[in-house]
């Protein structure tokens, strides 16, 4: 865990929306919790990160799993990425809520 205070639990609750909130508005509703407590919060801040991270990477995984839909083998790999960015949401959600730092595997870390 990085070098900052144990998250309150409002900080947790925020952190834990930004993945809940994906499911219901994928880019739109997290990106507004991250940007508006960002600054507020280093855990939030983290979390947002490293959501925005995983969205650019499984978006990244699904085009490419689109296009290999042409030689089929794209069929099994689309719901690979679908199944694995649900189950990583979760579990994201559920670590933030319990004040830990949870990085979502396969992912690029671009936003850092």
């Amino acid at each position: 865990m990085n070098d900052y205070k144990v998250p309150s639990n409002d900080e947790r609750l925020l952190a834990a929306a930004i993945y809940v909130t994906s499911f219901f508005t994928a880019f739109i509703g997290p990106l507004i919790i991250w940007l508006l407590k960002k600054n507020d919060s280093e855990f939030v801040d983290y979390h947002g990160k490293e959501y925005l991270n995983f969205l650019i990477s499984y978006t990244i995984y699904s085009v490419i799993s689109l296009v290999l839909m042409i030689i089929l083998i794209g069929v099994i790999t689309i719901w690979i990425v679908g199944i694995l960015a649900f189950i990583f949401t979760i579990v994201a959600a559920v670590k933030a809520y319990e004040g830990k730092e949870y990085r979502i595997p396969l992912v690029f870390r671009i936003l850092k």
